[in-house]
């Protein structure tokens, strides 16, 4: 996939194209269906297939005590978006001046100069331009005028009439339910960032976790226990994680990502992992002795390990 970071990094002779315009918070199964439609209408046209997004949710200027807080992050969306098979990405960096951009100027300046655009698929209830005045019936008439066709999607919907969207997606992972959120997005949620040095209690405890940087990338599901992959160097080894403030012990403040790698004892400090979360386990509870934790730590190891396949810890012979 192609990047571009402006519009003017696009080149003068990329092509026409077929494009789709949006958050893509997530990349999940509703943005993909409008991406797999993208590369069938621009492969049946002669055309590259370009999506173009935001460097940040357009709440975050225009509406912050209201922008929900992002799914992933740029360079998270944007290895989605390339492994959906997209030719190019456009990110368009949303500041105050492309905020005050009419309708008619973007699409000038965006669909028509930079990318040459023939054919465009949006949902019925776009909104584009200063103050969100453009909608669908503009974007028709502006395609008349320049030369490209609208084509309209309709939303995918789940069981029982819910529509798949990052919201819903936000709201599974409030409440712990990484599985569905996963098979919403069609892959695991993730997070990812430097692990740092911890106050080394699991490794006193005999469970020495990976504690990941405050503020890593992608949204941190619900406080508990999840059975996940611990993503090294572009090895999975099955982990067992805590996301939460330890209430057992005092003084620990912030909301932290602990990963215990099962049957491995390295050194990574230092490194950029990912946790990849495929089911939840328990809630978080403070525990009255040290030795009920331990007690409560060992049979999570069962679970996670009958949940990931992996064999039991084989005890060493004497």
């Amino acid at each position: 996939m192609e990047l571009f970071e402006s519009i003017d990094a696009v080149p003068n002779d990329f092509g026409a194209v077929a494009v789709t315009i949006g958050k893509f918070d997530g990349v999940h199964g509703g943005h993909r269906a409008v991406l797999a439609r993208l590369e069938q209408v621009a492969a049946e046209r002669g055309l590259h297939s370009v999506v173009v997004t935001f460097d940040r949710n357009p709440m975050s200027l225009l509406n912050p005590t209201a922008c929900p807080e992002p799914l992933v992050s740029k360079q998270q969306k944007l290895e989605r978006l390339a492994s959906a098979g997209v030719d190019a990405t456009l990110v368009l960096a949303f500041d105050r001046a492309l905020s005050e951009v009419s309708a008619a100027e973007f699409v000038e300046t965006v669909l028509v100069d930079a990318l040459a655009t023939r054919v465009i698929l949006v949902g019925a209830d776009f909104r584009f331009g200063a103050h969100g005045t453009g909608d669908v019936q503009l974007l028709r008439l502006l395609g008349e005028e320049h030369g490209f066709e609208v084509v309209v999607l309709d939303d995918v919907e789940l069981e029982a009439g819910r529509r798949i969207s990052s919201t819903f997606v936000r709201e599974l992972l409030a409440d712990g339910q990484v599985a569905e959120a996963g098979r919403i997005l069609t892959t695991l949620h993730s997070v990812r960032g430097i692990v740092v040095l911890g106050q080394q209690r699991g490794r006193e405890l005999g469970y020495p976790t990976a504690n990941l940087e405050a503020n890593s990338e992608g949204f941190t599901p619900a406080d508990g226990v999840y059975a996940a992959w611990l993503v090294v160097d572009g090895t999975r080894y099955a982990a067992a994680v805590s996301i939460g403030n330890n209430p057992t012990f005092e003084g620990v403040a912030e909301k932290q990502v602990e990963a215990h790698a099962l049957d491995q004892d390295f050194d990574i400090y230092g490194k950029r992992v990912e946790v990849e979360f495929v089911e939840y386990v328990r809630g978080m509870v403070k525990f009255s002795t040290i030795d009920a934790l331990v007690e409560q730590m060992c049979l999570d190891e069962i679970v996670v390990r009958e949940i990931l396949a992996v064999p039991p810890k084989v005890a060493p012979t004497k």
